[in-house]
């Protein structure tokens, strides 16, 4: 197939990258003629493990292609795939002028039947207008197809989740756009659920309102952990064995961050309140999140005393491993908050440094965990980097001014920290 993506962020160009490893002809649009540039030149502007790979095969394929017009992308192509970005509104709402502005240039450029698929994360009913804004905007007339196609990829593990889903979700009006989404994806062999267009819209929201529920239950649990004497982890293993509830999103720590749970938490409390309905427990969710940020600077300060005139060390600065996201990461919270009680930062990420030092001060990067340790009075691990749980241990304790971890993401055994000397707190345990 025929296929243009509009909006080449990471959302985008994974899909594009991977459509095209599937054999299809796809050509990614972008206004960001910078981007497109750089994407031309073999570069890869974020981080995506397996991604650059990818890319360069179709590329040298000739599967997949790169453009700043629009007129191009979806003249050459029967589907159209909308993966523009949805920021949040400081309401909570989602911003849709970007979803808008792609579907009005859509609809102009058309000159025959077209397939519109909706990638981007949109509230329920944002197909309804996506096809109202085509029919406005379609000079000759011409038929088309609205479907949501909602993403579920974890940055990180994106080229993965693409091409192993759990499920496909289609919101489709026609059998004939349905048949068409089905075909694309027949190669994947994945279960497929076939919906209403504002039933896929909803599952997406609840999808990641639900994992958001599970980190920031597990978060709380950590908490009663903590002052009855439990230990969080094994609190989790005896729940997750439960096929009705299950491991995944039960590890206890600083709370979730990135681009999608924070903007689509707070997204669906808006949907539910422009509904009637006041959504309480999400926004538990969100009190919960923004609360074990504060408790990481409880600890350590219960270490230190006082910050002021300290030295604290931040291992890790992306929101989750594999990435080089920081968008809502606990990490710029978790700086600005000991910047404010007076201590000096120092800090390390395999992949985030350049983000940070763009959106902090008086931050001192550091080319290794040894450098952050160096005259540090305690360590806090933000991230879990797989690097982080092979640190040298003595020499990390030997460089420390004082031998005080703070782990974020319970990646060391209590037991063990204890034995070597340290200062240890976990979360939960």
């Amino acid at each position: 197939m025929n296929i243009c993506i509009v909006g080449s962020g990471h959302i985008g160009l994974v899909t594009g990258a991977c459509l095209a490893d599937m054999g299809n002809r796809v050509i990614c649009m972008d206004d960001d003629e910078r981007k497109i540039a750089v994407l031309k030149d073999g570069i890869i502007p974020f981080y995506e493990p397996e991604l650059e790979e990818i890319v360069h095969r179709n590329v040298a394929a000739g599967r997949l292609s790169f453009t700043t017009s629009v007129e191009e992308g979806v003249g050459s192509s029967g589907m159209v795939f909308i993966c523009v970005g949805t920021p949040q509104w400081p309401d909570g709402s989602a911003d849709l002028s970007f979803v808008e502005t792609a579907s009005k240039r859509i609809a102009e450029s058309m000159d025959d039947y077209k397939v519109i698929v909706d990638k981007s994360t949109v509230p329920v009913r944002t197909g309804g207008w996506v096809k109202r804004t085509v029919t406005l905007n379609c000079r000759q007339n011409h038929d088309f197809d609205i479907v949501s196609n909602p993403e579920f990829l974890r940055e990180g593990k994106a080229v993965y989740d693409f091409m192993h889903p759990d499920r496909i979700v289609i919101g489709a009006e026609s059998e004939r756009a349905a048949n068409v989404m089905k075909e694309l994806y027949r190669p994947l062999n994945a279960p497929i659920i076939v919906t209403s267009i504002e039933t896929a819209e909803l599952i997406k929201h609840t999808s990641n309102a639900f994992l958001a529920m599970k980190v920031s239950y597990i978060n709380a649990l950590a908490n009663i952990c903590e002052a009855v004497g439990g230990d969080v982890t094994q609190v989790a293993d005896g729940m997750g064995i439960d096929r009705r509830i299950g491991r995944d999103f039960l590890d206890a720590g600083i709370g979730y961050g990135g681009y999608c749970f924070p903007k689509d938490v707070a997204a669906f409390i808006k949907i539910a309140e422009d509904a009637g309905y006041d959504f309480g427990l999400l926004k538990a969710v969100e009190e919960i999140n923004a609360f074990q940020r504060r408790q990481i600077i409880k600890k350590t300060k219960s270490q230190l005393w006082n910050l002021n005139g300290k030295t604290i060390g931040i291992l890790g600065l992306s929101f989750k491993p594999n990435t080089d996201d920081i968008r809502e990461a606990p990490s710029i919270d978790i700086i600005n908050q000991l910047q404010q009680e007076g201590a000096k930062v120092k800090a390390y990420d395999p992949q985030a440094m350049e983000g940070v030092r763009l959106v902090t001060k008086n931050v001192e990067l550091c080319p290794d965990p040894y450098q952050v340790a160096d005259g540090s009075d305690a360590l806090i691990i933000v991230t879990e980097w797989d690097e982080f749980k092979e640190l040298d241990l003595p020499r990390i304790k030997e460089l420390l001014n004082q031998p005080v971890i703070i782990d974020g993401r319970n990646i060391f055994e209590p037991a063990e920290m204890e034995k070597l000397g340290f200062m240890y707190k976990g979360v939960g345990r």
